[in-house]
């Protein structure tokens, strides 16, 4: 498998899996301290793990009358169970030497005891346990899949230590966290997922057999000291889980043992082994995924397991914020391939390259000179083109980044008509031993193509050097003669001028995942589907939202993520504040007021433009709404009645909500497949179809697509997606 369908899996899992893996992982941050708490009370005594039941059981058969069991818990603490001269119950710690009552065992607060059981099942009962145990699963594929890009990045056990080339805050932070907790969040998963398969029995377990004793013989003559017992004097208390004592002094009363991997039934008179019982091998795993799982019995691991419970929080953020990095940038071109001079070709793993390939890009444009800008997966025949210059970074050590992966096969395949000039830059590392190694390859590649001409030598940039870069940019003046700019300031990868934005309203998101609404007032000029980016927090990281105008207002939808930087930085704005952003022109996702018919599709907070674009509509295009939401709840609710009056006004057509989450769950892909004859018939006669919200949502909608163009129309999606008549602004 490439890297680029580990990483989509690895994400796509990762979206799947979020809210809940942020549920476990909070819940499972408070119950890993929890058994610290526990062993930090005084009632393990010193030199436990040498103590044998023959120093102990004699001593306390002497200090108490009737002992109905003694046993020992995870955290090593002595209970004594049983009655005392006046034939009152008791229950106590003690010390197994002396006897000493240490403390009376009080039950887990009611704060624990909830958390317990919202992390076990969510109070759901048996569908909550078979949710989280599903989780479970999911993060262990999550872990593996993260295991293999990291293998598939490093290359070698020595590159997996090696240094770590920092594009931002956040892939430095998931790099480095996960090579240190990789394991720990393994073992979590992997623990869960295994109590959860034995929990439904989906594997097989043995039941432990009755422990079978042959003739009883009266022994009560032969009665040795306890202390005198073989048996006793071998098993150390730290093996015991429990001892239940005879009731009276007859042959027919025993002592039983049960021992962490056996049971041991005793003659209470001479100590002689009755009856021996192995656990079966289920059982010793479940005790010791139980005890990994929750690191009762270990201080030290029980504050690792709660570090990585807390890491996991960080992975989602962190993920989510490279994967956010990744997509949001757009591309965008004034002229077409086949008629570009200069055509520049970009691999760019995290955005920096493409950064610098665009701002290049735009100095080209401003000369007055045809540049076209893509990715080096795009690549194509460009019959005009004079000069390529290819701009890439290098992923792991020497691989492609994930946009340039089938480059050197398109290369092959499309071979220039005419002789083209080419140049390749490479961003990298001097820290790893392939120091822009894909863009080596490239160069060597490029450099067998007959039809292709090197005017200057491989130009490797260290670090996203800007100083580095314009080095180049002074060589390419002087080949070139087109005198593009050597400004520094123009390449800096810094904050652009903000505009000013009112806030009307902020809606008040309860909890994690609630949906809310921002409005604001801005005189700039924009319409529904362009974006609005803002910039929360001391790193100022854009953050994008897709706009629905409403009047001449902006309007967002905005999920609350209870560690989203974005969405908790518009939550906590007042009335009357001055929000700083820019508006990004995205005319590739407005509203087609020239086809026959539009059908909106979208999931989640992808619903945002299409308010807009409905309520805009004031030329009364036939418009249909076909969106997913996991539940029908008050936010749902409050989108249909909006749409419901929309519907009477003219504006709209139909609409249509697919509820995921609820008894009869439906995707919205279930809604395009019962229509799919109008989809089809849509598509034949020039109308648009237009998809907003997830990127797993599009790719879902698209095969669904796909399927019904093949079938009444007998034309794959795509044809349509070259007409223009797809269009997607997803994330």
């Amino acid at each position: 498998m490439t890297l680029s369908v580990w990483r989509l899996s690895h994400l796509a899992l990762a979206v799947v899996s979020c809210l809940f893996l942020i549920m476990a992982s909070i819940t499972g941050v408070i119950l890993a301290f929890d058994p610290v708490n526990e062993k930090m009370q005084p009632y393990k005594v010193d030199g436990f793990d040498t103590i044998t039941l023959a120093q102990s059981l004699p001593v306390l058969k002497e200090t108490y009358t009737e002992i109905a069991e003694l046993s020992v818990d995870h955290n090593q603490f002595v209970t004594l169970d049983g009655f005392d001269e006046e034939g009152n119950n008791f229950k106590q710690f003690i010390d197994p030497l002396t006897g000493k009552q240490l403390g009376e065992p009080q039950p887990k607060s009611e704060f624990i005891n909830w958390v317990t059981a919202l992390h076990r099942s969510l109070f759901l009962k048996e569908t909550g346990r078979f949710l989280i145990g599903l989780v479970s699963f999911l993060l262990m594929l999550i872990t593996v899949s993260g295991l293999i890009l990291i293998i598939k990045r490093q290359k070698t056990f020595k590159a997996f230590f090696g240094k770590i080339q920092k594009d931002s805050w956040a892939q430095y932070f998931h790099v480095v966290s996960g090579r240190l907790l990789l394991i720990p969040v393994f073992i979590i998963a992997l623990t869960g997922t295994y109590l959860f398969m034995l929990r439904f029995d989906w594997i097989p377990t043995q039941e432990i057999p009755e422990a079978e004793i042959g003739e009883i013989v009266d022994r009560s003559e032969e009665q040795i000291p306890l202390k005198d017992f073989a048996v006793f004097q071998t098993i150390h208390l730290s093996e015991v889980e429990k001892v239940e004592f005879p009731f009276f002094e007859d042959p027919e009363e025993f002592y039983k043992l049960k021992l962490k991997d056996r049971e041991i039934v005793l003659d209470q008179f001479t100590g002689e082994i009755l009856s021996e019982t192995e656990y079966p091998q289920t059982k010793i795993w479940e005790d010791w995924s139980m005890d990994l799982h929750t690191g009762r019995t270990n201080s030290i691991w029980a504050i690792i397991l709660g570090i990585a419970s807390l890491n996991i929080l960080f992975f989602i953020y962190s993920g989510f914020a490279i994967t956010l990095k990744r997509t949001k940038t757009k591309i965008r071109n004034k002229f077409k391939s086949a008629e570009a001079e200069v055509i520049i070709l970009v691999g760019s793993e995290n955005g920096t390259t493409l950064h610098f390939a665009q701002k290049f890009h735009q100095q080209l444009l401003d000369k007055k000179v045809k540049s076209y800008l893509t990715e080096m997966d795009k690549y194509e025949i460009y019959p005009a083109a004079q000069k390529i210059i290819v701009m890439t970074s290098t992923h792991g050590l020497g691989d492609a980044p994930s946009n340039a992966l089938k480059f050197e096969k398109l290369l092959t395949k499309n071979p220039q008509p005419q002789n083209v000039k080419f140049y390749v830059v490479g961003f990298g590392s001097k820290s790893y031993e392939d120091f822009a190694g894909y863009a080596v390859k490239v160069d060597n590649w490029l450099s067998n193509q007959s039809w292709a001409e090197r005017e200057i030598e491989v130009f490797k940039i260290h670090d996203k050097s800007v100083n580095e870069f314009l080095n180049w940019v002074k060589l390419w003046n002087e080949k070139t003669e087109l005198d593009i700019t050597t400004s520094a300031s123009v390449y800096q990868m810094k904050q652009p001028k903000l505009n000013s934005f009112k806030v009307v309203s902020v809606g008040n998101p309860k909890k994690n995942g609630d949906v809310f609404q921002v409005l604001l007032d801005t005189r700039q000029k924009f319409e529904s589907g362009d974006i609005l980016a803002i910039y929360p927090g001391e790193e100022q990281k854009e953050r994008f939202y897709s706009i629905s105008k409403s009047g001449k207002q902006i309007k967002l939808v905005v999920k609350f993520h209870e560690f989203g930087l974005g969405s908790q930085f518009l939550k906590n704005l007042k009335l009357g504040q001055i929000l700083k952003g820019r508006v990004l022109d995205n005319p590739s996702f407005h509203f087609p007021k020239q086809a026959s018919k539009v059908v909106l599709v979208g999931n989640g907070t992808g619903i945002a433009p299409y308010l807009g674009m409905v309520e805009d509509n004031k030329n009364k295009v036939e418009t249909h709404v076909y969106c997913g939401f996991r539940y029908n709840n008050e936010t749902s609710k409050s989108y249909a009645d909006f749409l419901s009056t929309q519907k009477e006004k003219g504006h709209l057509k139909d609409f249509q909500f697919a509820f995921s989450r609820e008894e009869n769950k439906c995707y919205v892909m279930d809604l395009i497949r019962k229509d799919a004859k109008f989809f089809g018939e849509l598509l034949i006669n020039k109308g648009s179809i237009m998809i907003c919200g997830s990127l797993a949502m599009q790719q879902d909608v698209e095969a669904v697509l796909n399927e019904v163009t093949m079938q009444y129309v007998g034309k794959p999606l795509q044809e349509f997606k070259d007409l223009g008549q797809i269009q997607t602004d997803c994330y």
